[in-house]
């Protein structure tokens, strides 16, 4: 199992970022697959989540209306458009795997994945 996030770089506050995460090893309709992300010095969090089958998807209450993740299966990648940047989103951000087609809320922004991939890092400043 591989994931490789890219996608990521200095936004200004109110802009959009889209982030990309290229996987293999796995279907990405038969596990749940999600975006983390960690500040340096803090705990890693997740902030999204988007479930195998039927693509239902979770986001953290910080992000929610902001963020949307979403899969290309053809392509074997998984997406997070991030609109609305704030400072606070600031942050290394990785893709992940989890053992499962789904997720519980709790769980996904637990972040506690089986798999996860090297981070981008985004950064909103002015």
């Amino acid at each position: 199992v591989q994931l490789q996030a890219s996608g990521g770089g200095l936004a200004q506050p109110g802009g959009s970022l889209r982030l990309s995460c290229s996987v293999s090893g796995f279907a990405l309709e038969d596990f749940a697959v999600g975006w983390l992300r960690q500040v340096r010095g803090k705990t890693r969090e997740g902030v999204s989540c988007l479930m195998g089958g039927d693509s239902t998807t979770y986001y953290a209450d910080s992000v929610k209306g902001r963020f949307t993740i979403s899969r290309d299966r053809t392509k074997n990648t998984v997406y997070l458009q991030m609109n609305n940047l704030r400072p606070e989103d600031t942050a290394d951000y990785y893709c992940a795997k989890f053992p499962w087609a789904v997720v519980s809320g709790p769980l996904c922004k637990s972040g506690a994945a089986e798999y996860w991939g090297k981070g981008t890092q985004v950064t909103v400043s002015s």
